[in-house]
């Protein structure tokens, strides 16, 4: 009898050691609840980000980002991205551009909008995450998650992964690394809350740009004061508006 208690409880041990500590997309899920939740649906948000206005419009699953500036010879640009197309216009002349073009510009754009968006932007069906652990953070405990993104819907970047660190008392997304365009760890600062969705800017720090495979472990070398401050990720002037129903 005492034979077979301890082989039950060491099956219970085993099943127990294997489970994940956290599932990631529960984590995820509770993350976005923390920064808004259902306020990201169908609403436009607008804002200042250096030199450039955005407005980005979500609703029912369809996208528009429009990013629109003055060019070096002070001539209007607006650039808008779908979920089918991009355009550019340049003194309200659409251009014609190549492919290589239209790649270099729409990730522009939707590399604003994917930071500004987040955590919300990890509810995306390309997302693949998994648990990472937990770290010690400035005093805090989080939990770390790497996301990574399906071929198909992951867009161009989908080979980039991210590492997310989730704050385990309020669930708030404070920290980031990402691979790819040069390794980033980046430090949420200045939260506000804007039409019930929370904003944040970020500190950015660099990593090493000749090794991308070790973004994982940029919470312990920010510990370790040795991620150098690149420059200050900062979105001015927010306003959020719904949409009218279609």
């Amino acid at each position: 009898m005492l034979r077979l208690f301890l082989t039950a409880c060491s099956l219970l041990f085993i099943a127990a050691a294997c489970q994940p500590q956290n599932d990631a997309q529960n984590l995820i899920d509770q993350a976005i609840a923390a920064h808004g939740g259902d306020a990201y649906q169908n609403k436009r948000i607008s804002f200042d980000f250096r030199q450039f206005h955005l407005v980005l419009e979500q609703q029912n699953g369809r996208f528009r980002y429009e990013r629109s500036y003055r060019d070096s010879a002070g001539a209007a640009i607006r650039e808008v991205l779908t979920n089918d197309s991009f355009t550019r216009t340049r003194n309200n002349q659409t251009q014609p551009l190549d492919t290589a073009q239209i790649g270099k510009y729409s990730r522009a754009v939707n590399s604003v909008a994917y930071f500004v968006l987040l955590p919300h932007k990890l509810s995306d069906p390309a997302v693949l995450a998994d648990y990472a652990g937990q770290s010690q953070i400035d005093g805090q405990t989080y939990d770390k998650v790497r996301v990574r993104f399906r071929a198909e819907g992951g867009g161009d970047d989908y080979r980039d992964t991210f590492f997310y660190w989730f704050n385990q008392q309020t669930h708030t997304m404070d920290y980031l690394a990402y691979s790819e365009g040069g390794p980033r760890f980046r430090k949420a600062i200045n939260p506000k809350t804007v039409g019930g969705i929370r904003f944040q800017d970020y500190i950015n720090y660099r990593g090493d740009e000749k090794d991308t495979t070790s973004v994982g472990t940029y919470d312990q070398r920010y510990q370790a004061r040795q991620l150098p401050e690149l420059s200050r990720i900062e979105q001015k002037n927010i306003q959020v508006t719904p949409l009218a129903d279609q």
